[in-house]
């Protein structure tokens, strides 16, 4: 092994170069792990890092950018990758999923127009690889509501879910979506109104979902809180919190879960220099009741 990564310490793919996947997810396939996440340098948008080991990540290329290709899908989507003057978007929390149905890797993400937060709208693309360029299909307000903080989860019959803060950030929205993944087809729940949560991040362990979200404090971080249901679409319970009062300086990015271990991926965020921001990956572990438990390490991706 080439290197053990630290919490809170500069990371670096196996060329030397800064890793830039904030705010992303992972996949598994054929025994890989592809790390997406957002790259503001340049004009990028999101890079794909993969790795066998979880400690040493190559770098596979700038899957979306500004001049990425688009497509038309839906009507009344907005499908350009930059503002009328130029600039660049902000593109946020991308997140994919494999759908098996259609053979594509489909990322949604939040989409903002990099000047403020008005556009408050989530954004479609695909692939039919997991490196591949990804095709920019536009974005949209789901349902017409405010689209912000966001993350995917898909059941193993194939059902996915689309989660994301609405309302300006007050409200926490389920959607399940289409069969092609490229479309909300129901808005099956609306969580803690007026408890502005953001950064959600779930997962589903011995036929419970467990969702972790931070409150809303702009860059600083703060207390996380996670809750429990039977059902995506059912009844959550209260918030709860975990970790310590700034969830060890982190906010929850996505849940990992590997053959033995399940890990808290989060981000340390550097409101001065958003390229320096870090990241904090902590084993998350459990009680015999089910009672998630997360406590600092200082190597990342380590039991």
């Amino acid at each position: 092994m080439a290197q053990k990564l630290l919490n809170g310490q500069p990371w670096y793919d196996t060329d030397g170069n800064p890793l830039h996947a904030h705010g992303g997810c992972m996949l598994k396939a054929a025994g890989t792990f592809y790390w997406y996440g957002e790259n503001r340098t340049g004009n990028r948008y999101v890079s794909l890092y993969s790795s066998e080991d979880l400690q040493n990540w190559r770098f596979r290329g700038d899957v979306l950018t500004a001049d990425s290709p688009t497509a038309a899908h839906r009507v009344r989507t907005e499908c350009r990758l930059r503002n009328d003057d130029g600039t660049k978007k902000n593109i946020e929390r991308p997140k994919v999923l494999y759908n098996p149905r259609t053979r594509q890797y489909v990322m949604w993400m939040h989409v903002e127009n990099g000047k403020d937060y008005r556009e408050a709208a989530c954004g479609i693309a695909v692939s039919d690889t997991p490196d591949g360029t990804f095709t920019y299909l536009g974005s949209f307000a789901p349902f017409g509501c405010m689209s912000r903080d966001c993350t995917l989860f898909a059941e193993s019959d194939g059902t996915a879910y689309f989660l994301s803060t609405a309302r300006d950030n007050a409200d926490l929205h389920i959607y399940r979506l289409a069969d092609d993944y490229l479309n909300v087809d129901a808005l099956v729940n609306r969580l803690w109104p007026g408890e502005y949560r953001e950064a959600p991040a779930v997962m589903k362990r011995n036929g419970r979902y467990y969702l972790f979200t931070s409150f809303c404090t702009g860059w600083a971080p703060n207390q996380c809180r996670y809750a429990v249901a039977d059902s995506m679409d059912g009844r959550w319970s209260t918030l709860t919190d975990i970790g310590d009062a700034t969830t060890f300086r982190s906010q929850p990015a996505f849940l990992l879960q590997t053959a033995d271990t399940c890990y808290y991926v989060g981000d340390r965020w550097n409101a001065e220099d958003y390229n320096g921001s870090r990241y904090v990956v902590l084993p998350l572990t459990f009680t015999a009741d089910g009672v998630p438990q997360l406590t600092y390490t200082d190597f990342a991706f380590t039991p």
